[in-house]
């Protein structure tokens, strides 16, 4: 029979890996957004964006997460949700660019010369913004709610294949984090 402390661990490592999985959903969602954007738009073919080997943006894993927890009460008034989300998103991507260029050198997008209107540093743009605006409220009113959803169902219905896939899934994306902090954003495996 388990104990209570036992019981609270299983609880929070349930919680954690929900919202890791939930992190990575995001992370994957920006990958594709991103992806699509060098394809269509830009005319670039097929660009792997980011600095993982696999399709995860872990800046878009961040942003949906800070989203999802920061906007929620602010859900059933939707015009102050989305201000409220550009101006997160606009702010992280201020943050982590200036985050990655002190870690790595660089940071791995400039605005500038894009056509994405007006710009800070080629680090912020306007079009930019109001599109994570319009991306966070998709991920608040629709892509979260089918999130939880899933990942409930497939805890109580399917508790075998969430774990094997939960855990493939957070080992794959920690392993290539973890290859790439230690060998650089170009390495390859």
């Amino acid at each position: 029979m388990a104990t209570q402390k036992e019981g609270g661990i299983r609880a929070a490592a349930q919680w954690i890996t929900e919202w890791f999985l939930v992190f990575l959903a995001f992370g994957f969602i920006g990958w594709v957004y991103e992806v699509a954007i060098m394809y269509f738009e830009m005319k670039q073919g097929f660009v792997n964006r980011g600095f993982l080997l696999g399709p995860c943006l872990p800046l878009y894993g961040f942003g949906g997460l800070a989203i999802v927890l920061c906007v929620k009460r602010l859900k059933k008034h939707p015009l102050l949700c989305f201000l409220a989300i550009c101006l997160l998103t606009t702010g992280t991507e201020l943050l982590v660019s200036y985050l990655m260029e002190w870690w790595m050198g660089s940071f791995l997008w400039d605005y500038r010369d894009t056509g994405f209107g007006p710009t800070f540093e080629g680090r912020i743009a306007l079009r930019s913004s109001l599109q994570f605006g319009l991306i966070g409220m998709a991920a608040v009113y629709l892509i979260h709610p089918v999130l939880e959803k899933v990942i409930g169902w497939l805890r109580s219905k399917c508790k075998p294949l969430y774990v094997v896939l939960a855990t493939l899934l957070i080992a794959a994306f920690l392993a290539d984090l973890v290859w790439h902090l230690l060998h650089g954003s170009n390495a390859t495996w």
